[in-house]
């Protein structure tokens, strides 16, 4: 018998061909399960960010990198990333408590993420007079302690002044001056479900002072992310991720801070 031309010639593996075939699913199975771990890190546990103004000064001022703890009040679709649109309530809620640092979700528009003290709880009456914040008709003592120049705005200079809970816990915040805009309010009543924010730099915040299209308005208990933990760093104005010549702009002082 006599092979014609076109017998079939069965071709040898290609060695160095299936060599990269596998590291290339090995290299795109590793960030795939990289990213998963980030993202239940995120959702669950911790997620930092970024702080972007300087609502909450001298606390937390603009390019602090903030660590915050996703497990302190329990889980709701906020926690989540997008927001999606879930059932509302929490997971294992927990109340935050008065003075803590909250970030959550602005009710007027969720994908924005902001960071205020919780001030009211569900029940009270809080009311601003004077710059002086009562809750139930009792003022929050301050003490003044210096002035000083705004940490982003060096011309405006502010009064630090320290506010004391009842439970001993304390901070300080920026007094601008009298007779500005939020120095006087009527009564707020915070509903059963809501809370009633504020930020530090007590004249240069919007917050439960104002209604939900200008500011937070009363914040729903789902719209809470976590509390704020840590300043893990602080970057200078002008530094970004995409700009790595910026990356050692660091403001000093500000390392593994804890947020109070």
């Amino acid at each position: 018998m006599i092979e014609t031309a076109d017998t079939a010639v069965q071709s040898e593996p290609n060695p160095a061909r299936n060599s990269a075939a596998r590291e290339l699913f090995e290299t795109v199975r590793v960030v795939a399960l990289g990213l998963l771990a980030a993202t239940v890190i995120q959702t669950v546990a911790w997620q930092p960010f970024t702080i972007p103004s300087s609502s909450m000064e001298p606390g937390l001022v603009t390019g602090d990198y903030v660590v915050v703890s996703k497990w302190a009040y329990g889980w709701s679709r906020a926690s989540l990333p997008f927001n999606p649109p879930l059932p509302g309530g929490r997971l294992l809620g927990r109340s935050p408590e008065r003075g803590d640092v909250v970030v959550f979700r602005r009710p007027s528009n969720p994908q924005e993420t902001w960071v205020k003290r919780l001030i009211g709880l569900p029940g009270d009456r809080v009311q601003v007079v004077g710059g002086a914040v009562s809750v139930n008709g009792r003022v929050i003592p301050r003490t003044p302690l210096n002035l000083t120049t705004d940490h982003d705005e060096p011309s405006r200079q502010v009064l630090r002044v320290r506010e004391s809970l009842p439970g001993g816990d304390s901070y300080v915040t920026y007094d601008g001056g009298s007779g500005l805009p939020g120095d006087d309010t009527g009564v707020y009543v915070v509903p059963e479900g809501f809370y009633f924010m504020m930020g530090d730099n007590r004249d240069n915040s919007l917050d439960s002072r104002w209604p939900a299209d200008m500011g937070v308005g009363l914040l729903p208990a789902e719209n809470i992310v976590g509390r704020a933990e840590v300043i893990v760093a602080s970057w200078k104005p002008g530094a970004g991720l995409f700009k790595p010549w910026t990356w050692l702009n660091l403001q000093s002082g500000r390392f593994f801070k804890p947020v109070r």
